[in-house]
C-alpha cells in the first residue's frame, strides 16, 4: 500500500513544542521501518514551517491546516494514503479539505465542540471539531484550500468522556451522533458515507493505561482496545484518511506510547488494505 506520513509538528502555534514534538517521538520507534517491514510504501513529507515568526496560536494553527490541505491533496494524486501526524486536533480541518471528506468518525477524550462564544478557556484546539463542523472560524475556514464544512450529521463522536456545560447543551441541539467507544463500530457501520475521515486524538485512552498528554479524565478504551475498534473500522468504511494528534512526550518519561501507536498503525494500515 502507498502510504504518506504527512507531518505538521505544531502545539497552538509553536513549531516543535509540545504536542508539537509528538511526531518525531512516533517517527524516533522506527515507525518507517515498520510499515515497510509490512510490505508499504512509504514516504514522509513535513509541511515545515509556516504561518509567521510570532507563532500566534490562531494565525499559526489555520496556517497549518492550509499548508495540510495542500500537501494531503498532493499525496492523494501520487495514490498515496495520508496519514496526518499533528500536534493539534485542529489540523483534521486541513486533512479532511485535503482529501474531500464528507463525514468524520472523531475518537477524542474532549468533545472539541466549544466556540468563541462557548469556550470557558479559549483554548483553540478545543473548538477543533467545532471549526470541523462549521460552527465557528467560518472566515479562517474559507482560506483552507477545498475546505468544506462536514455536515453534524455526518460526525460520529467517539468517547467525548470530559464535555463542558455548552457542549452538552449542543450535543443535545445538533444531530451529531456520540458513543461510548465500545459502541464505535456498530455506529460507524451504520454511517451512509462514502469519504469518511478517521480522526485520532491519542489521550482517548484510558490514562491508567496510556497517558499521552496532562489531560487524564479517568475512562476510555485501552490500547489494545482502541486497536480492535479501529482496524474494524477501517476494514467497515472507506476512509480517506486519518489524523493522529496531541501526543506530548514530556508527560510519557518511559516513552510508552510511540511503540503502541506504531502498532495501532501497523495494524490498521493492514485492515484497510485488506478490506
Amino acid at each position: 500500500m502507498k502510504v504518506a506520513l504527512v507531518l505538521a509538528p505544531y502545539d497552538s502555534g509553536h513549531y516543535r513544542s509540545g504536542f508539537g514534538r509528538g511526531p518525531d517521538a512516533l517517527l524516533a520507534v522506527g515507525l518507517v521501518e515498520t510499515l515497510q517491514s509490512r510490505g508499504h510504501d512509504v514516504v514522509l513529507r513535513d509541511i515545515g514551517m509556516v504561518g509567521d515568526a510570532q507563532e500566534r496560536e490562531i494565525a499559526t494553527g489555520f496556517a497549518v491546516c492550509r499548508a495540510v490541505a495542500s500537501m494531503v491533496h498532493a499525496v492523494l494524486d501520487e495514490g498515496r494514503f495520508p496519514v496526518v501526524l499533528a500536534g493539534n486536533c485542529l489540523t483534521a480541518a486541513g486533512a479532511i479539505a485535503g482529501e474531500g471528506s464528507d463525514s468524520i468518525i472523531w475518537f477524542d477524550q474532549h468533545g472539541d465542540l466549544n466556540t468563541p462564544e462557548t469556550s470557558i478557556h479559549g483554548f483553540l484546539d478545543g473548538m477543533a471539531l467545532a471549526t470541523v463542523l462549521g460552527l465557528c472560524w467560518r472566515t479562517a475556514t474559507d482560506a483552507i484550500p477545498r475546505f468544506k464544512p462536514i455536515e453534524p450529521a455526518q460526525c460520529l463522536l467517539v468517547d467525548a468522556r470530559d464535555l463542558d456545560p455548552a457542549e452538552k447543551l449542543l450535543l443535545h441541539r445538533l444531530p451529531i451522533t456520540h458513543v461510548r467507544f465500545e459502541d464505535a463500530l456498530e455506529h460507524a457501520k451504520k454511517l451512509k458515507v462514502t469519504r469518511p475521515h478517521l480522526h485520532l486524538d491519542i489521550d482517548v485512552h484510558d490514562p491508567s493505561a496510556l497517558q499521552a498528554n496532562r489531560y487524564a479524565e479517568a475512562g476510555g478504551p485501552s490500547p489494545a482496545r482502541l486497536r480492535k475498534i479501529v482496524c474494524g473500522i477501517a476494514a467497515a468504511l472507506p476512509l480517506t484518511g486519518v489524523t493522529l494528534t496531541a501526543y506530548d512526550p514530556a508527560l510519557d518519561p518511559k516513552a510508552n506510547v510511540p511503540p503502541l501507536v506504531r502498532q495501532l498503525l501497523a495494524e490498521f494500515l493492514s485492515a484497510l488494505e485488506n478490506a
